[in-house]
């Protein structure tokens, strides 16, 4: 087990504090960055504690007895004969994306590179 360096300890922050941070940080238009930097502790740290409320503890799972029946999904319509697909390669730097994507959905496939490419 690694030790901390000599003379630090970790900060041990209440639950009431931990509560407020996170309430804070779910607030639409807000910066997690900048709630933490607010409450001097990591943006990462204050996510962590916004993913583990999210996530409710394991023992207050409740799971069915009953069978679940079946669950319809709608299907997309198979492609047009003869559409080729949309095939996109985008570089930047070292990272390559390769995607392929349904003809019948270009516009979707338009708006995904207007957002990739901002």
């Amino acid at each position: 087990m690694d030790q901390a360096a000599p003379g630090r300890r970790r900060r041990v922050h209440s639950d009431e504090f931990k509560a407020q941070a996170v309430q804070a940080a779910q607030q639409p238009g807000v910066s997690m960055a900048a709630v933490a930097m607010a409450h001097g502790i990591n943006a990462n740290l204050l996510r962590r504690w916004v993913h583990e409320r999210a996530q409710p503890p394991i023992d207050a799972v409740t799971i069915s007895e009953k069978p679940v029946g079946f669950i319809a999904f709608p299907m997309p319509a198979p492609p047009a004969p003869g559409a080729e697909p949309i095939r996109v390669e985008v570089r930047r730097g070292s990272t390559t994306i390769a995607l392929t994507w349904p003809a019948s959905a270009a516009d979707a496939c338009a708006a995904w590179m207007r957002e990739l490419l901002r």
